[in-house]
């Protein structure tokens, strides 16, 4: 399946934009993701104004959400009892436009031109259609749009419409509250999309509006979190409204004008909303808290602007001779930026605001796959979002007592920090999470040098995290570390004995917690968690000699890997005790480890590791190709790593998974982050100084980009056999690149670099086929 790639007339290649030159009702809701916008706190997704043309359109706000009593057939002990969804909040991107009496919609009109864009550089969207009329007049529509940034729940929207002659135009602006407006539930056919409640959710608390104002305010039924909404029109014309009118599911400002040729009819729509715990704590009505905000469109559309001038100035990643892979990167981090840029003190969702997937919650995604990202280009974001988690750390205390476990025990999938994941053998179980956040933690402050976090928020992450290990293992008879009952980042094997993942995780997190020094760690405790790391049970086949992904893995049938591509991913298609009795793979789980912990795997162990479990990694997670990737390039399989990078960057491009249409992979994006600076530039962190060990595929001219790293600007550029290492801002700094030191200055520095040599594939006993899973290949 492919999208994209498969049409570069309707989709030309351009580095900087998204741009669809043709109209084709198929798709919709998948362009509605891949148009969308948003801040990290506030988005919209890219849908057209008209409803008729419309499939899963929405707007979100990060941290909204409402609760239910989750409803277990067959309860238990500590089983998750309060689900969390996020709420589509009152939408505004939506207008009616009659012409000479005929609705315009691309479904029912004749379209005479189309084109529709995203613009990295400036975060606005366009969509300019030019109709044909029934009654013989050439029309153009010219919608407009961006979020705010200092305004982070501003909003701003446009629409020009110009005619070729004397029409009679009638426009309506509404505000339509889609959260409880009747639609499909899908989430009974497939887990990782959102589902819907049954009863009405938003209260209306204020409906106000006026000379074409709107006030608007909610209330969820059961979380009872507010929302409010301000909404001002202005038209070109100066032109009062026909008609205002509010309800609590369509409130809507009408205009009726004649439109001539050479006076074009602009309609601008400025909107401001309000929600979170600041609206909460106020006790003052929600939309006139939004009101005080509102700012008008030029304003939102300079915001927007100026925001990504700074950005790209700094994150940009370029690659030598690849157009098309060039625009796919940028998209990629475009959608980071937008999906954690003004987040502040919240998690970020696993579709970040650009849809319901997965109903909005923070999974162990954001610490291992978007703190990177965020931690090298946003030093302050990535400690907001680990600000957050310490925010969790008494409901964290409180779920590590019912679980029987000591310290801090973080929810495997929340909003507003209780488990909510009812599956507890992919949920619950993956107590992996905690040294996830432990893990972003210690890089976070290696990166930025945050004492006072080092100190203070970070040192109680560390502890809690390390106690909670401590108890949940145990010394076996044999005199090691055992972890027992638990899930790690491949889901399809679930709830087994010393997940080698989870275990050097964990021996990791003890080691950082039993390095600190912090009056509440008593001495008997430092040595209990040193022991427990230093005597961690690491699973290890002698037969294959490679790393097992736990005790039993290597006892498991194989999968049948005759089985046809139609049936992938396994999990929509094959109960989950199938898929744990065998021996395959969702995602990268010994080989994600080998990443993190870099240091403490030979190079041979991490070799015969990808070469055992990359051929039976189905790839069924996104999360998967671009850690295969990373250590496809470790390793010295170079096409491979090109493969698995190009597979991860054309993820939600190509709708390859085929569940684009409920939010972008976020994850995935800082995947491709990783796969570029990790990956193809071999950067490794937390070891005595910053480390480069590149890996430039040899169809790459050159790749570029910075990194914020310890109160400096590094800007790295690698070409064929070289790599150029300055400091642009701060003071100079030792850096290893493969086996030599240099300190790095303003002056740049160029270290050549050998070849790496391409190894044989190990060949083990039990011949295992490979899945033969499909690339995407870019075209130069």
């Amino acid at each position: 399946m492919a999208l994209i790639t498969a049409d570069r007339v309707r989709f030309p290649n351009d580095p900087w934009q998204l741009v669809e030159t043709s109209h084709v009702p198929d798709n919709a809701g998948t362009l509605e993701t891949l148009f969308a916008l948003g801040n990290g706190h506030l988005g919209i997704r890219g849908a057209h104004w008209a409803e008729a043309d419309a499939e899963l359109p929405g707007s979100f706000i990060n941290g909204l959400h409402e609760i239910w009593d989750i409803k277990h057939a067959e309860n238990a002990f500590g089983f998750a009892r309060t689900g969390q969804r996020i709420l589509y909040i009152p939408d505004v991107n939506n207008f009616t436009v009659i012409i000479d009496g005929e609705t315009l919609t691309l479904a029912e009109s004749t379209v005479l031109d189309y084109r529709r864009s995203v613009d990295f550089a400036t975060g606005l969207y366009e969509c300019r259609v030019t109709w044909q009329c029934r009654s013989g007049a050439t029309v153009t529509t010219t919608e407009r749009r961006a979020v705010g940034f200092e305004s982070r729940g501003g909003l701003g929207i446009s629409l020009e419409l110009s005619a070729d002659q004397d029409v009679s135009a009638d426009v309506t602006s509404s505000v339509i509250n889609r959260q409880d407006q009747p639609v499909d539930d899908h989430s009974a056919h497939d887990p990782r999309r959102a589902g819907r409640h049954a009863g009405r959710v938003l209260l209306p608390l204020r409906l106000d509006g006026g000379d074409g104002s709107l006030r608007l305010s909610w209330k969820a039924a059961e979380s009872k979190q507010r929302v409010g909404i301000a909404v001002d029109h202005w038209t070109s014309a100066g032109l009062q409204p026909f008609d205002t009118r509010v309800d609590q599911d369509d409130s809507s400002v009408r205009y009726v004008l004649a439109v001539r040729p050479g006076e074009p009819f602009r309609l601008e729509k400025s909107v401001s909303y309000a929600a979170g715990s600041g609206v909460q704590d106020s006790g003052q009505d929600a939309a006139e808290i939004a009101e005080a905000a509102l700012k008008t469109v030029t304003e939102i559309f300079a915001e927007s602007a100026a925001h990504y001038r700074d950005y790209w100035a700094t994150t940009d990643i370029v690659v030598g001779g690849q157009p098309e892979l060039q625009q796919a990167i940028r998209w990629n981090l475009f959608q980071l930026a937008q999906a954690t840029a003004r987040a502040d003190v919240a998690g970020i969702p696993a579709k970040g605001v650009s849809g319901s997937g997965y109903e909005g919650h923070y999974f162990w995604d954001q610490e291992v796959y978007l703190l990177p990202y965020l931690t090298y280009s946003n030093p302050d974001g990535a400690r907001q979002v680990l600000e957050f988690r310490h925010e969790l750390l008494p409901a964290a205390k409180i779920r590590a007592k019912e679980l029987s476990v000591d310290g801090a025990l973080f929810p495997w999938r929340t909003i507003n920090g209780l488990e909510s994941s009812a599956y507890y053998a992919a949920g619950t179980a993956q107590f992996h999470i905690a040294a996830a956040i432990a893990f972003a933690t210690n890089r976070y402050v290696w990166a930025s040098g945050d004492s006072a976090f080092r100190e203070g928020m970070g040192a109680e992450l560390l502890m809690e995290t390390a106690r909670m290990w401590v108890s949940l293992g145990f010394f076996g008879k044999d005199g090691l570390f055992h972890i027992h009952g638990v899930t790690g980042p491949d889901e399809y094997t679930a709830v087994v004995n010393d997940n080698l993942y989870t275990n050097v995780m964990a021996r990791f997190n003890l080691r950082a917690a039993a390095d600190l020094d912090h009056p509440e760690i008593s001495d008997a405790e430092r040595q209990l968690w040193r022991a427990a790391a230093s005597r961690m049970q690491l699973p290890f086949d002698d037969r294959l000699q490679v790393h097992s992904q736990d005790n039993d893995f290597m006892t498991l049938e194989p999968w049948d890997w005759d089985t046809p591509r139609s049936q992938y991913p396994l999990l929509l298609h094959y109960h989950p005790l199938v898929i744990y009795r065998h021996q395959v793979l969702k995602q990268a789980d010994t080989v994600l480890a080998m990443f993190l912990q870099w240091q403490d795997f030979t190079a041979a162990e991490k070799h015969r590791a990808f070469d055992f479990y990359d051929p039976i990694t189905t790839g069924d997670s996104t999360l998967s190709a671009c850690v295969q990737g990373i250590m496809a390039a470790e390793v010295g399989y170079g096409e491979a790593a090109l493969d698995h990078f190009t597979n991860a960057a054309f993820i939600d491009l190509d709708d390859t998974h085929g569940n684009t249409i409920d939010g972008v992979h976020i994850a995935s994006t800082g995947g491709v982050w990783s796969s570029l600076v990790c990956g193809f530039a071999g950067l490794r962190d937390q070891g005595p100084v910053p480390f480069f060990d590149p890996r430039l595929p040899g169809e790459w001219e050159s790749l570029a980009f910075h990194l914020k790293i310890q109160g400096r600007l590094l800007f790295v550029e690698l070409e064929a056999g070289a790599i150029t290492l300055s400091i642009r801002g701060g003071a100079p700094l030792e850096i290893k690149v493969r086996q030599s030191l240099h300190m790095v200055g303003a002056e740049p520095l160029r270290v050549g670099l050998d070849p790496v040599a391409v190894p044989e594939r190990t060949v083990f006993p039990s011949g295992l086929p490979t899945a033969s899973i499909p690339v995407v290949r870019a075209r130069a």
